[in-house]
């Protein structure tokens, strides 16, 4: 049972390490306490944990820029950041995690302001059937966390610029661009601010929970270690990942999320294997390669390896299914 709440502000937009105190505050957070903590970040693409940097951001165009790609922990799907973005980030014991009640803060900060919101499929909130904020969902151990933004005025045709949205993606959305699926809140809440959407979030906040926040400052953290983490966010190979000289490469869309698997072959067997997703189990995707490594580039040894997967809940089984039987119709 949650019996202490925490409210968190960065005031600085630095994306690298506002993700570095995200993670900070997930490892510290106390068994019975949950944490609010709001963030934003200037002329960023964030893209999930498990995605293709380069295939889903003009990463050139960006940095040209002056803009900046990041990797967060969590799965799901690339999106853009300016200042017209606030971010959310409820922090959590697995324990007290509840989606619904979360969500909760989020639909009934906007009724407060004046709009009425809506949950909708896998991780967005809209308006009018219109997507203003995307969630994603991380656990580490006995820790949880559940994050999404907030579009309060993003600049639209900068998220069009830097952000490459498959044709499928956007077919199962029913748009034809990623620019007319999504919607700022001030088209409904013409005077918003920053701070009054802050204001009703916070207080949103305790009337779910029950309890008064107390407030925890950024210069209340170690920053030792926050700097610690902020250098991993920002290093090459945890923002760009490792590339492979693969030969195959195949792709597949599914009701959870875009797939991609590229196969190095040596000799006929599978000698290194890069697997890209979307979804929002990132910790499926990251076990998948050593179950293909170094067996035979065959449809029937790779589903056989497959069906030996562990999978701990439903959801995992449903994906590795899933994945089974579209290997059974590849030409492998």
């Amino acid at each position: 049972m949650v019996e202490k709440i925490t409210y968190i502000e960065s005031g600085q937009f630095h994306p690298y390490k506002n993700l570095a105190v995200e993670e900070y505050l997930l490892l510290h957070c106390e068994p019975q306490e949950c944490i609010l903590y709001l963030w934003q970040n200037q002329n960023t693409v964030v893209i999930g944990r498990n995605q293709n940097a380069w295939k889903e951001c003009k990463v050139e165009s960006l940095e040209e820029n002056g803009g900046h790609l990041a990797r967060r922990l969590s799965g799901g799907g690339a999106v853009y950041h300016d200042l017209g973005n606030l971010n959310f980030t409820f922090l959590v014991s697995k324990e007290n995690y509840s989606i619904d009640r979360q969500l909760e803060v989020i639909v009934k900060a906007v009724q407060k302001l004046g709009a009425k919101a809506e949950k909708s499929g896998r991780n967005d909130i809209l308006i009018d059937g219109k997507k203003f904020s995307g969630n994603a969902f991380y656990e580490q151990e006995q820790h949880c966390y559940h994050h999404g933004t907030l579009m309060m005025n993003v600049n639209k045709e900068m998220l069009s610029k830097y952000l490459t949205v498959s044709k499928e993606k956007l077919q199962s959305k029913g748009v034809d661009s990623v620019k007319s699926r999504v919607t700022n809140l001030v088209d409904y809440i013409p005077d918003l601010t920053l701070e009054a959407l802050k204001k009703a979030l916070r207080e949103a906040f305790e009337e779910v929970y029950g309890l008064t926040s107390n407030e925890c400052k950024m210069e209340d953290l170690d920053q030792k270690e926050i700097e610690m983490r902020t250098k991993h966010f920002s290093s090459w190979d945890w923002r760009f990942g490792r590339k492979i000289d693969f030969q195959y490469e195949i792709s597949k869309r599914f009701s959870w999320g875009q797939m991609n698997i590229q196969f190095q072959v040596d000799k006929g067997k599978i000698s290194d294997v890069n697997v890209y997703s979307d979804s929002l189990k990132p910790m499926t995707i990251e076990k998948l390669p050593k179950y293909l490594k170094g067996i035979r580039y065959h449809k029937k040894n790779i589903c056989s390896e497959l069906r030996l997967y562990w999978a701990e809940d439903k959801q995992e089984e449903e994906m590795i299914a899933d994945i089974i039987e579209w290997i059974k119709e590849e030409e492998l």
